[in-house]
């Protein structure tokens, strides 16, 4: 079967043909799911804001003009209404850590890490990012897992890319911090 483009399926979807819509859904949903999920780490509530970012998003695709990817007009939409579930909900504030971290003890980490099972290093990573305040865990995963340049999410996050680079900066070394005390790389160090 022939793959298309998203502007393929845009075009079709704007001539009336509503499955094509179908199609950009399954393209999307996993990385929609991944970022709300992070921001707002209630599976059961991002669910129902990735469904609502598809339902936004059929609604508005005229307005969709091209100026940026269709995925990251896609994240735009489900990252604002994450960032609005979480207004909502002030319960799930993560925890600033502010401990400093050193050269040595980034390779000390990076050396345990080594030892570790690729599936055991991705769950790891994926609990630490959790823990992170929750737009730094949106920026880390457009970044990192949906390689998103920075001019992408500045466009998404509507922060500046010197913003984004600065929140970036601090993430990783909030990351490092807690892969620092995770259980996982006590055992393998």
């Amino acid at each position: 079967m022939q793959q298309h483009t998203d502007q393929y399926y845009i075009d079709k979807i704007l001539q009336g043909d509503t499955q094509a819509f179908e199609v950009l859904v399954e393209r999307y949903q996993s990385y929609i799911y991944t970022i709300v999920v992070r921001m707002v780490r209630v599976k059961e509530e991002a669910e129902e804001i990735a469904q609502d970012t598809f339902i936004k998003a059929y609604q508005s695709i005229a307005s969709f003009r091209g100026e940026s990817k269709f995925s990251s007009w896609l994240y735009s939409i489900a990252y604002r209404k994450a960032l609005d579930s979480i207004r909502k909900n002030k319960k799930y504030k993560a925890a600033e850590l502010n401990e400093e971290i050193t050269e040595g003890s980034i390779e000390i980490i990076e050396n345990a890490l080594t030892y570790i099972e690729d599936k055991e290093k991705k769950e790891l990573i994926q609990k630490c990012i959790l823990k992170l305040p929750e737009q730094e865990a949106a920026i880390i995963t457009l970044f990192y897992f949906e390689e998103q340049s920075i001019k992408e999410i500045a466009k998404i996050t509507q922060l500046t890319e010197d913003n984004i680079k600065v929140k970036l900066y601090r993430s990783r070394k909030k990351m490092f911090t807690l892969l620092q005390h995770s259980e996982v790389f006590k055992m393998h160090n």
